[in-house]
């Protein structure tokens, strides 16, 4: 019976996600944090080459079950759930990230660069807040110029503040001293305020910054690629 060359080709390259993504996710020294970056970068570029390829229908195929087969990895390693009780007053949280996380980028999780920075995003990343209403403490950890979360997030969490989600939103760290269970919000603009010589005490601080140097943090390369100009 003669081989189909498509096919082996096609079937040798299924092969090879299995050990790609052992590599990224082994890769030392990597923080869970930079593991899914690099597991998110690795779909945008499966994404990308299934595009290129649209007019072979058995290649289409396969790359539609790679892609969603990293996707599917990416969600295992995404960012910690993400809790709070409050939904009113002010706040924005950010709930059960796992269930939302995907290549949509929702609560700031997007990796394309933030390039060119918007005028209109006030704050940057590894500058220290304090939320106006609930008084907590935290470290910003990424941006979107609007709100981007799933609608049914976005209704039950802004409420009657329907402006929410046309302002820039951030991603924060919450300091664990104001929080437990090492908390991350994701909160509209007007709700925040920077403040100065402040630390925060959040175990996932050291996998986005190298260090604090007295008034802000300082990110992380892959963190600088994301966010090029907020440093």
């Amino acid at each position: 019976m003669p081989v189909n060359r498509a096919v082996v080709f096609q079937f040798s390259l299924l092969l090879l996600v299995l050990p790609v993504q052992f590599i990224i996710t082994q890769w030392n020294p990597v923080s869970n944090t930079e593991r899914t970056h690099n597991l998110q970068v690795l779909m945008l570029k499966l994404n990308s080459w299934r595009t290129q390829f649209l007019s072979l229908k058995a290649w289409k195929q396969w790359c539609n079950t790679a892609a969603d087969y990293v996707t599917g990895t990416v969600q295992k390693y995404a960012y910690p759930i993400i809790t709070e009780d409050e939904s009113e007053g002010g706040e924005s949280p950010a709930v059960e990230v796992l269930q939302y996380k995907d290549k949509s980028g929702h609560f700031a999780g997007s990796v394309e660069p933030r390039s060119p920075r918007s005028p209109k995003v006030k704050f940057r990343v590894g500058q220290v807040i304090r939320h106006k209403t609930w008084g907590y403490r935290g470290v910003i950890v990424g941006w979107d110029e609007t709100a981007k979360a799933p609608e049914d997030w976005i209704r039950r969490m802004h409420g009657s503040n329907k402006h929410w989600r046309s302002l820039p939103n951030y991603s924060v760290l919450v300091d664990s001293r104001d929080r437990s269970d090492d908390q991350t919000t994701y909160v509209a603009e007007e709700n925040i305020e920077i403040i100065k010589n402040t630390k925060v005490q959040h175990p996932q601080v050291e996998e986005y910054f190298e260090k604090f140097d007295g008034t802000r943090y300082l990110a992380r390369p892959w963190l600088k690629k994301i966010y090029p100009h907020d440093q």
